[in-house]
C-alpha cells in the first residue's frame, strides 16, 4: 500500500475522532498530513472516496488478523474490540452520509468472519451448503444488529461485556442448530 494513502487515512481516522464526518475538510487532512492538495486529489476523488477506501481498508485488515475462530466469542469479540478502539469516529461515520458505506462494509466483513467461523463449527458435520448459508445469515444478521444497536444507543454501553454475555447465554446453540438443519436439509 503506498505509505502517503494510508497516512491520509489515519489522519481521517484522526480526525473522525476529533469532530463529526461533516465537518471535516481537505484542507484539515492535508495540513495535518503536511501534503498538498494535488496529493489528496492524486489519490482521492473526495472525502467520501477517503472514508469508503478507509473502511474498506479497516474491514480488511479485520479479515486478515482474525481468519480462523474457534469458538463464537472468539468470532465476535476481534471486531467488536475495533468498534470499541474508533467508537469517536465510527459514530460520526455511522451518523453521516458515509453511514450506508459503513454498513455494508460491516455486513461484508462480518459476513466473512462468520463464515469463517460457520465453516470451522462445521467441518466434521453433513450439513448442506443451504444450512450453512442459513447460519451464516442468521449470525451475520445478529452480529451487525448488535453493532447497529450499539450506534443507535450512542454507543452508550460495553459492547464486548454485552457480546461476552450473548455468547455465554447462546453456548452450544449453534451446535443444536447445526443438528437440526442437517436433519431439516436431508428430508
Amino acid at each position: 500500500m503506498n505509505r502517503t494513502k494510508k497516512a491520509i487515512s489515519e489522519v481521517f481516522w484522526q480526525l473522525l475522532e476529533e469532530k463529526p464526518y461533516n465537518k471535516i475538510t481537505v484542507q484539515n487532512i492535508v495540513e495535518r498530513c503536511q501534503v498538498n492538495r494535488n496529493t489528496f486529489y492524486y489519490h482521492f476523488q473526495d472525502i467520501p472516496d477517503l472514508a469508503e477506501y478507509s473502511i474498506k481498508e479497516w474491514t480488511e485488515q479485520i479479515i486478515r488478523e482474525n481468519s480462523k475462530f474457534g469458538s463464537a466469542l472468539n468470532c465476535l469479540i476481534p471486531i467488536t474490540k475495533e468498534f470499541v478502539k474508533r467508537k469517536t469516529a465510527f459514530s460520526h461515520i455511522y451518523h453521516s452520509v458515509c453511514g450506508e458505506t459503513l454498513i455494508r462494509y460491516m455486513n461484508e466483513s462480518s459476513h466473512h468472519i462468520v463464515q469463517s467461523y460457520i465453516e470451522n463449527a462445521t467441518k466434521n458435520t453433513e450439513l448442506p451448503s443451504e444450512g450453512k448459508a442459513v447460519l451464516i445469515r442468521y449470525y451475520k444478521s445478529i452480529l451487525v444488529g448488535v453493532v447497529l444497536d450499539w450506534f443507535a444507543a450512542g454507543a452508550s454501553y460495553d459492547l464486548i461485556d454485552f457480546c461476552q454475555k450473548i455468547c455465554q447465554s447462546y453456548e452450544g446453540s449453534c451446535k443444536k442448530a447445526v443438528q437440526k438443519l442437517a436433519i431439516a436439509t436431508t428430508c
